[in-house]
């Protein structure tokens, strides 16, 4: 018989106190001795249009101080803060003892941030993340051409970003110019200031563990946001559920072991988002903020576990 639904939120929230309680007896057992840890950002949208007195105390039950906003359509908590307005939307941070660690801005694009960073800035958050801006397809020197390009464009925003203390990280979206291993090397190579940086998502890319991470190591200190996030059975048709949370880390075919160790051999120290899309856009990845959060808890279980299969602790 199926339970009524408090009774079966009732019976979640018990099972996920229970795991929350295992999970972090576990964590703090896999915590490496040389010092090396992940700084977790927790993305709003993994909770879909929740209300952000929701999605804030779960952020700490996931092992992080920080928040990362989405806009409309993957979430609409930036558009929660511009209704609530800075000051009450700092207060509620404050309430739960976290911080905005990000904001993600695909929709203003790498050449429509300057409100957006000057916004962070009042309210302590130093990562925005978009996309990229170019010619798509490309190869070898002419890849490298327009991703120079880019980067020279990037120039008087750059000089915004580092008035305000903000690093604009771009994401390996895919159907982008900044799509590939070499373009992601490009940008940290023509890079003329850390306020430009990249935000590495594993999902768009080969899922070769090995090869991610040497690419891991290849852009060392530019990365400044990695997801944790790996491709599994994709993420732009409908699928069962336990098809669609492949995409997180520990769930899919994905062996992070090899990228693990490689942010460790870099002593990575930007932030790991654990991160997956649900289908359709804006909503959950679990029905409820207390399972989205158990669910996050159990990639972030994994990842610490892979810590400790490098015999670094």
């Amino acid at each position: 018989m199926q339970l009524p639904l408090i009774s079966r939120r009732q019976i979640l929230g018990y099972s996920a106190a229970g795991f929350l309680a295992a999970s972090k007896s576990s964590l703090a057992k896999n915590e490496s001795s040389d010092g090396f840890e992940f700084r977790y950002l927790v993305g709003s949208c993994m909770y879909g249009y929740l209300y952000l007195g929701e999605i804030l105390p779960e952020v700490s039950k996931c092992g992080s101080t920080h928040l990362d906003i989405w806009p409309k359509n993957h979430g609409n908590q930036r558009e929660q803060l511009e209704d609530l307005g800075e000051e009450l939307f700092a207060a509620m941070l404050k309430k739960h003892n976290i911080a905005l660690g990000c904001i993600t801005q695909y929709k203003l694009g790498p050449f429509g941030l300057q409100e957006e960073m000057k916004l962070a800035a009042r309210l302590g958050c130093r990562t925005i993340v978009t996309g990229g801006s170019g010619p798509k397809g490309l190869i070898g020197s002419e890849l490298k051409a327009a991703v120079a390009a880019f980067v020279e464009k990037m120039k008087p925003h750059l000089a915004i970003a580092e008035e305000t203390g903000v690093t604009i990280a771009i994401e390996n979206h895919g159907n982008n110019l900044i799509d590939s291993p070499d373009s992601l090397k490009y940008l940290a190579e023509l890079r003329p200031s850390k306020h430009l940086a990249v935000a590495l998502a594993p999902y768009h890319l080969e899922q070769n563990p090995e090869m991610l991470g040497g690419l891991i190591r290849d852009l060392g200190d530019a990365i400044e946001v990695f997801y944790a996030w790996e491709h599994g059975d994709g993420c732009t048709t409908r699928l069962p559920k336990i098809q669609e949370l492949k995409q997180l880390p520990g769930k899919g075919p994905l062996d992070f072991g090899p990228l693990v160790k490689a942010l460790i051999d870099i002593r990575y120290c930007g932030w790991t988002e654990i991160f997956m899309h649900p289908v359709p856009r804006g909503i959950p990845i679990l029905e409820t903020a207390t399972e989205v959060t158990v669910e996050i808890n159990r990639s972030r279980q994994y990842l610490e576990s892979m810590i400790a299969a490098t015999g670094k602790i």
